[in-house]
């Protein structure tokens, strides 16, 4: 068969724009949803009487043989063609002759591509929900095994108050949670089918685009031609979901690669998500928590130059938009290996408690407890802010912690401070004291625990 586009052209493509201009080795992995769009299209050219119910039915199983073929790897690639498009046209025709010319028509690759690129995104959008349900849980049972450990909390990567470890974890799980719902809303936005759209301004076939959408597992058409063919709008709001996704992967992973430094030994990864070095023997490197917080650029980076390719064409179809695909199958990729990798490997992670109870000896972990006690006997925030500090000093001159300093030094420095002082300077004080809705105590961790096990029905796992 010769290109779908060849008639009025002399000459063939030089070897230098097909190299440019042919897609097929990126596409390929279109076949499943390209055969699906071809059935599905075929049955509504037989219902509006354009193909007999018998040409229907012989385009059908040749299209669900060739689909067998593809997925035992039967077809070898490459295969000589432009995209996956006219691959598929090409071995049917090969297969059933010139029946096989009358597959396409009243539909256009613009409509066609773009409907494969819906299904094939809305499995990938699916399957990261499911990962980031399975990433979720698994942070839930480690923070559940762990309520007991309290770690110092950090704002500018300097210690300042005690937090419990599962309190932490559960700060990810929400972040995550919101990641959940904005996938969940990418899907319903582009859960409708363009196929029908043709080229760009429908058909003049009467194809039952109801039947094409029910047979595609769409809920709904596209109501515009020309926004159906050129539209990329799902893909980008898929980029901006995910961006924020590996942020918080990245996020994640650099305090993994901290925590599990010698320096502070909070914690060590399994061997099964770390490597070793070639040339020092007692390396054990975090390298798939590296390798997801340096693949996050990779994904924003998608989701900028497909906007800019967009920003810069008139409706409808232009051939930039060949470019969204390869992007596209590179981030999906990366989506689905680092929620899987990141899901398997927290259950694996150890904590080391000793090293986290000395990091809470540094940077004086209780001192906003100290102006809160003030305050409570008192006295006005900002002038309890300054008396601790001026203890701060104190104890650093003495080369002790706040708790190990003498009632009587604190009192040179307020005479508000009595012997109570002692019920407040204790780590657990320090962590039930927070006991507001979304705070570090004990109780509400636990609460949270149990509001996150309901509320994502993990009490059925």
């Amino acid at each position: 068969m010769g290109k779908l586009w060849g008639g009025r052209f002399k000459k063939g493509l030089d070897e230098s724009a097909v190299a440019l201009s042919y897609s097929i080795e990126s596409d390929k992995r279109l076949y499943k949803q390209d055969i699906a769009v071809n059935r599905a299209h075929t049955k509504a050219l037989a219902k509006a009487g354009i193909l007999t119910k018998e040409e229907g039915k012989t385009l059908v199983a040749c299209l669900d043989d060739l689909e067998a073929r593809f997925a035992t790897d039967i077809l070898p690639f490459p295969q000589p063609d432009e995209d996956i498009h006219s691959c598929i046209e090409r071995l049917v025709i090969e297969k059933v002759g010139d029946l096989g010319k009358k597959m396409h028509t009243g539909k256009s690759r613009n409509d066609q591509v773009i409907t494969d690129t819906r299904l094939l995104l809305s499995d990938e959008i699916a399957r990261a929900i499911s990962l980031l349900d399975d990433l979720q849980f698994s942070l839930w049972e480690l923070a559940s095994a762990n309520q007991k450990v309290i770690m110092p909390g950090f704002t500018h990567l300097q210690v300042a108050q005690p937090v419990l470890f599962a309190h932490h974890m559960l700060a990810y799980v929400e972040k995550f949670g919101r990641d959940r719902a904005r996938l969940h809303d990418c899907l319903e936005r582009m859960d409708e089918c363009p196929l029908g759209s043709a080229a760009l301004a429908g058909t003049n076939y009467p194809l039952d685009r109801e039947l094409l959408a029910k047979e595609l597992g769409f809920s709904r058409v596209t109501q515009n031609s020309m926004d159906g063919v050129s539209n990329r709008d799902f893909i980008l709001e898929y980029y901006a979901a995910v961006s924020i996704m590996m942020l918080h992967l990245s996020q994640m992973s650099e305090e993994l690669i901290i925590w599990s430094s010698p320096i502070l030994g909070w914690v060590t990864i399994g061997d099964d998500f770390t490597t070793g070095s070639s040339i020092m023997p007692q390396k054990k490197n975090p390298d798939v928590a590296e390798l997801v917080r340096g693949k996050t650029g990779g994904v924003l980076a998608a989701f900028v130059g497909l906007h800019e390719t967009v920003k810069g064409l008139a409706l409808t179809y232009n051939r930039d938009l060949q470019e969204d695909k390869s992007q596209l199958f590179n981030v999906v990729d990366t989506v689905r290996l680092s929620l899987d990798c990141y899901a398997k490997m927290m259950p694996g992670i150890t904590i080391h408690e000793a090293p986290i109870r000395k990091a809470l000896e540094t940077g004086f972990v209780l001192a906003t407890e100290v102006a809160d006690y003030l305050v409570l006997k008192g006295v006005p925030f900002r002038d309890a802010h300054e008396i601790t500090g001026q203890l701060v000093m104190l104890a650093e001159e003495q080369s002790c912690g706040l708790e190990q300093l003498s009632v009587k030094d604190m009192q040179q420095v307020s005479d508000k401070i009595g012997e109570d002082i002692a019920d407040v300077l204790t780590l657990q004080a320090a962590i039930d004291r927070k006991s507001v809705v979304g705070g570090t105590a004990t109780k509400q961790v636990k609460f949270q625990l149990k509001r996150l096990k309901e509320h994502y029905k993990w009490n059925k796992r």
